[in-house]
C-alpha cells in the first residue's frame, strides 16, 4: 500500500517509480554542505528545466555528472535551483547546441566559474573543437562526393546490375571510375 503525504485532502501518493528509491541525493536542510539559496530564487527541477531549456531528466544527469553542482534541498528532499543554477543550466545547452563534448563542457563550467582564469586555457579548447568540427565536416563532404558519384553512376532502371549495391559489396566496375553520368535507358 502506497504511502500518503500527510498535507490534507487530495494530497498524491509519494511511492517512487519503479527501479527508484526514496533516497535523495546530497544534503538536506540542516546537514552539512547543505547549499541555502537565497530568498525569491527558488525552482522547483520542472521551472529550472523550463527556464533553461534542458529536460528534468537532463538536468539530473548534469549534476550527476558534475556539470551542475549539487543543489539545495527540502526537508523532503526535493531540489532547489537559484538562479546561479539555472544560469549554468543555460551555459551548459548553450555548450552543447555547439556540440562541446561533456568533457570539455566540464572543463569550460570550471573555467568560466574561475574568474581567475587565462582566456587562453578556453581558446585551447574552442580552438580543438573547432578543429575537430572541420575535420567531421570534410569527411563528410567526402562521403558526399562518393555518394553523388554512385548514383550518378546508377542506370536507375530495371536492371539488377547496380554499382551502388557493388560499391558497398566492395565490388569495384568500371562505371564508377567515370565520371560523366549514365542516363537510364
Amino acid at each position: 500500500m502506497p504511502s500518503t503525504d500527510t498535507q490534507g485532502p487530495g494530497a498524491r501518493a509519494t511511492r517512487p517509480a519503479p527501479g527508484r528509491s526514496q533516497a535523495r541525493d546530497g544534503p538536506r536542510e540542516g546537514q552539512p554542505g547543505h547549499k541555502v539559496p537565497s530568498v525569491g530564487a527558488i525552482s522547483s527541477i520542472g521551472d529550472a528545466a523550463r527556464r533553461s531549456g534542458v529536460s528534468a531528466r537532463m538536468v539530473r544527469h548534469y549534476e550527476g555528472l558534475g556539470l551542475l553542482a549539487p543543489v539545495a534541498r527540502t526537508a523532503s528532499g526535493y531540489r532547489q535551483y537559484t538562479e546561479a543554477d539555472i544560469h549554468t543550466l543555460q551555459f551548459i545547452k548553450r555548450a552543447r547546441d555547439l556540440g562541446f563534448a561533456m568533457d570539455e563542457i566540464a572543463e569550460l563550467v570550471d573555467l568560466w566559474h574561475n574568474h581567475r582564469r587565462a582566456s587562453a586555457n578556453v581558446k585551447r579548447i574552442a580552438q580543438g573543437h573547432l578543429d575537430q568540427l572541420a575535420e567531421r565536416i570534410a569527411a563528410m563532404q567526402a562521403m558526399q562526393r562518393t555518394l553523388e558519384n554512385l548514383v550518378n553512376c546508377c542506370r536507375g532502371d530495371a536492371r539488377p546490375d547496380c554499382p551502388i549495391l557493388e560499391d558497398l559489396a566492395g565490388k569495384v566496375t568500371s562505371r564508377q571510375t567515370h565520371s560523366a553520368p549514365r542516363q537510364a535507358r
